[in-house]
């Protein structure tokens, strides 16, 4: 069978183990179900904004066009950096309508282990994804805001402190360190001033999640599809937005976004 997708970030929701999902122009590929087959993937040397659509030689940033990465709401400084958001004074970036309905809604602020403990902020609807797409094997929830904005301040101050970037390659070993989310919950709650701890959660819930995958690599290497535009090998597993694959390949499909490719197996 042929798809052919110009790549996004794959969907998922977690049962055990995660389920995920690859859009292509017609159709959804369960992805979990191509785990224990060969699978080719062939990039077209097509490359699509993911904002305005049109084709590019080459993508800036994201899977965006440099007209798009500086223009576009959903490339906005806020989306990087939570601190920055502005929606709350009325203040716009670059389309205030946008920046209000993705800013001004509850956002956590939560820890997690993938491949070592990191911080980071989400919308509170979404966190669960969130944590897929990062590979977590645990996450916890330490603080609930009302907006990106109160939630970026509260990342920032424990930025001094631990991590807010995943290990991928650890991750994709699964090395992930033994962490007690519960005691680092508590330690660096109490590294917040008096301002930013009233939003700590009472929620203590543990979230344990586990991926899709037959075999972890010892080694892993990632896959450039500009450098390597034809990748064939046994589907091992799946973890964040990563394909795993028999001989330590990765592939971060989201960060081809845009890639035109067309998969067979």
């Amino acid at each position: 069978m042929e798809f052919v997708s110009n790549l996004s970030k794959m969907s998922s929701y977690v049962e055990e183990p995660v389920q995920y999902l690859l859009l292509t122009d017609h159709d959804f590929l369960k992805m979990n179900e191509l785990i224990g087959r060969e699978i080719k993937i062939e990039f077209q040397k097509e490359k699509y904004c993911i904002s305005c659509g049109n084709q590019f030689q080459d993508l800036y940033r994201m899977g965006f066009c440099k007209n798009c990465f500086y223009t576009s709401p959903e490339a906005g400084e806020s989306i990087i950096r939570p601190e920055l958001s502005k929606a709350h004074e009325g203040v716009e970036d670059r389309d205030l309508a946008f920046e209000k309905e993705y800013q001004l809604q509850p956002h956590v602020v939560y820890l997690a282990n993938s491949g070592g403990l990191k911080v980071g902020v989400t919308r509170d609807r979404q966190k669960t994804t969130r944590w897929t797409d990062q590979g977590a094997s645990q996450a916890i929830v330490l603080a609930l805001t009302t907006n990106r904005y109160e939630a970026g301040l509260i990342e920032v101050a424990l930025k001094e402190v631990v991590a807010d970037k995943t290990v991928w390659q650890k991750m994709l070993r699964n090395e992930d360190p033994e962490v007690d989310l519960i005691a680092e919950r508590k330690r660096l709650a109490g590294h917040l001033n008096e301002e930013l701890a009233r939003f700590v959660s009472d929620d203590t819930t543990l979230y344990n999640l586990k991926y899709p995958v037959k075999n972890y690599p010892a080694k892993v290497k990632g896959i450039n599809l500009d450098k390597n535009p034809e990748v064939q090998a046994i589907l091992q597993g799946i973890r964040g937005q990563y394909l795993i694959f028999e001989g330590g390949g990765v592939l971060n499909i989201r960060g081809h976004s845009g890639y035109r490719v067309k998969i067979s197996f």
